[in-house]
């Protein structure tokens, strides 16, 4: 691989895993090169992507760079967050909401640390179904995210606000749970199945509404 090719996959690679928009310059700083070096790498990222016409495309905001799925394939694109969107939630989803909410505002490393197990999968679906959203970046090496509790969490669990949770099962509560070998969660099943019909009735309500 050439000097070229390296740069264009790197800045591609930091698109990717970045999703928001991002200045040219921070991606200059990143990779230590000119700010019109990294003008020219991202000209030829977006031209490989129109030549083969692939699926994902390559735009600029306001001097910053972002990658995004082409327009001719939104439908699909579409019908698949659809999908996703109505998936029933997990005990893992669950419990990683009420991580989030018991303690207002935490980081993905946090509630992995609780877990003990990457929880990519449970936020990305709590996120997208309008239960938990991005609130910020610590002000710490990598800026990690912080998420929070939305509107619509409120609404699905009848909360007029946090404060409003109940408390949490004192240890013994807890080891007992543990030593439950039917019960995988803290959540009590016939609850879950409960909270979880608010939920999609709370998006039934939203989708009728939207109409």
């Amino acid at each position: 691989m050439n000097k070229t090719d390296d740069y264009i996959s790197k800045l591609e690679a930091m698109l990717f895993s970045a999703g928001d928009p991002v200045e040219g310059t921070k991606l200059a700083e990143v990779l230590d090169i000119d700010i019109e070096t990294v003008t020219k790498m991202l000209g030829h990222l977006s031209a490989m992507y129109d030549e083969r016409n692939s699926g994902l495309m390559l735009i600029k905001i306001d001097n910053k760079y972002q990658l995004c799925t082409r327009e001719a394939y939104s439908e699909e694109v579409r019908r698949l967050l659809e999908i996703k969107k109505n998936t029933p939630l997990s005990n893992a989803a669950f419990e990683v909401l009420a991580i989030v909410a018991y303690n207002k505002t935490v980081t993905r490393s946090f509630i992995e640390q609780v877990r003990g197990v990457d929880c990519s999968g449970p936020i990305s679906s709590l996120v997208q179904k309008g239960l938990i959203e991005e609130k910020g970046r610590l002000d710490l090496p990598g800026r990690p995210l912080i998420y929070g509790t939305t509107d619509r969490f409120l609404r699905c669990f009848s909360l007029n606000s946090l404060e409003d949770l109940p408390e949490l099962p004192k240890t013994e509560e807890i080891d007992k749970i543990a030593k439950d070998t039917s019960q995988t969660s803290l959540f009590d099943k016939n609850e879950g199945a409960e909270l979880l019909q608010k939920v999609e009735e709370t998006e039934n309500n939203n989708s009728e509404g939207e109409e």
